[in-house]
């Protein structure tokens, strides 16, 4: 006889539905990006290393190219509602060999950039509260957090989006008083829009020199937007939430930041920007040193020494929401794969609360080991762990992202339906090449991103100038992506089950 399955048993292997609206699905992304953190720490370098005033222009221009990807990646989700967003997308533009080797090299970068921001945290955690009398290592620190975030990880997920809902409004209003502060004032020059945002500026120095090291970290800024198709089958209307949630996010992300770097030139002038942003950041005769005294010092001046001291609480809260929101994103990566077959099913299933509880804490032991291994070797929180792990996320995920560009365009051609030719054609191959051109922007620049540079290599001026360790890193993403190729057509069964489950 035929067994008749059980709903509640059914339930379990399926998230929670009708948990998340268009808000709660920008909180986790806006969350992921973190303006703050970006603020205080890649624009500076964006724009002494990079090309200046026009560093806005570079944050611009690239939150221009993502929202080209986005036109695409939304359609998609009107087609396709799954945990496992990006490579269920890969799988049915480009076949399900690709798309299994995607997925692999999204949970990479996913978990990479989590262990970033776990050895910011701490390194950072350390710090302050060090100069407040209270010493504890970095990894103490670490681990609390990692701890904190696994917990509500477990919980339904519309937890999670009202804990980063109160960050993030918190982080954002911030960052807009103190843009609006400054930009109210005019600062000692005025505003300065073509030094800003004309397209010479923004191309001074050229793609292979002080433009592109802006670009770079405008790349590595944005890391985290794409994952609004990731929640859909937890939202309210997937096929309404999704792509709202996808150009509003990136929208927000775009504007805050563009606006906000903005503030900073004008606050500083145009015409001294790099020198003020070196004397700002300069610590013990070392420019760039502490990259967040810049914005720090300006909300001193713009706003009030009281705004400084929340901003420099907020960057560890925005940090914190980082965590949590990757933690999510990452364990939703290995829930779609463990119930599609390709890990073990056992991960591919929900807790009462309609979370995908044993992925969570696959994931939380996986970061809790690492964290644990760059405490046994003595390796530095920021210096190591941050920079190494956040140099491959974002090298990874340009790399997914243009794969889905090229997906979009072949399933669009196979399965015709109701969408412009804008959306299927000119859109994804317009971001794809912005995206060819980022990624070859961000390997060639890894060494300046990620501090693996060769001996004696000067990053700001020489392109490729790898470390052994550098080249593995920038390497590694493409490793992944053909292994998981060439295990994807020898799988057999397991993957006959991760195409139903994830691309039918």
């Amino acid at each position: 006889m035929e067994k008749v399955m059980d709903p509640s048993e059914e339930s379990t292997t399926e998230l929670r539905r009708g948990r998340l609206g268009v808000i709660g699905v920008v909180f986790f992304v806006v969350a992921a990006a973190a303006p703050l953190v970006g603020m205080t720490g890649a624009v500076p370098i964006a724009i002494v290393l990079g090309n200046g005033a026009a560093a806005p222009g570079a944050y611009l221009a690239v939150g221009l190219t993502l929202l080209l990807f986005s036109v695409g990646y939304a359609a998609m989700s009107q087609r396709v509602t799954n945990a496992g967003a990006f490579f269920a997308y890969i799988g049915r533009g480009l076949g399900k060999n690709l798309s299994l080797g995607s997925a692999f090299v999204s949970l990479i970068a996913y978990i990479s950039i989590q262990l970033a921001i776990f050895g910011f945290f701490g390194g950072l955690m350390a710090g302050q509260m060090g100069a407040l009398g209270l010493e504890l290592p970095w990894w103490l620190w670490s681990l609390i957090a990692w701890a904190i975030v696994t917990v509500l990880s477990l919980a339904s997920v519309d937890v999670g989006a009202k804990v980063l809902g109160i960050l993030m409004l918190l982080e954002v209003l911030s960052l807009v008083i103190t843009a609006v502060a400054i930009l109210i004032d005019g600062g000692p020059e005025g505003y300065n829009f073509a030094a800003s945002f004309s397209p010479s500026a923004i191309l001074a120095g050229g793609l292979a020199g002080s433009a592109g090291i802006a670009f770079a970290f405008a790349f590595a800024s944005f890391i985290g937007f794409e994952a609004t198709a990731i929640y859909g089958e937890e939202s309210k209307n997937p096929k309404r939430v999704v792509p709202r949630a996808t150009y509003l996010a990136v929208g927000l992300i775009t504007a805050l930041f563009a606006m906000t770097a903005f503030a900073l030139v004008t606050g500083m002038g145009a015409s001294t920007v790099v020198e003020a942003t070196v004397e700002y950041s300069t610590v013990d005769g070392v420019p760039l040193a502490d990259p967040a005294a810049v914005l720090f010092a300006l909300a001193t001046d713009y706003v009030g020494g009281w705004m400084a001291t929340v901003m420099s609480v907020l960057v560890l809260s925005s940090l914190f929401a980082g965590l949590l929101a990757f933690q999510n994103a990452a364990s939703r990566y290995v829930f779609a794969l463990g119930r599609g077959g390709v890990l073990p099913g056992r991960l591919g299933s929900v807790n009462a609360q309609g979370a995908p509880q044993r992925a969570s804490l696959t994931t939380s032991v996986i970061t809790g080991v690492v964290i644990l291994v760059f405490t046994l070797f003595q390796l530095e929180p920021i210096l190591n762990m941050f920079y190494w792990f956040s140099g491959l996320a974002v090298v990874a995920i340009v790399l997914i992202e243009a794969l889905v560009c090229i997906a979009v365009v072949v399933f669009f051609r196979a399965n015709k339906g109701e969408e412009g030719i804008f959306t299927t054609i000119i859109a994804p191959v317009l971001a794809f090449i912005g995206l060819l051109i980022g990624e070859y922007l961000l390997m060639s620049r890894f060494g300046l991103l990620a501090g693996t540079t060769a001996e004696g290599v000067d990053p700001s001026v020489t392109s490729w100038g790898l470390s052994p360790l550098g080249w593995f890193l920038i390497a590694l993403p493409f490793i992944v992506l053909l292994a998981g190729y060439l295990f994807s057509r020898f799988a057999g069964q397991v993957n006959d089950d991760f195409i139903r489950d994830e691309l039918s």
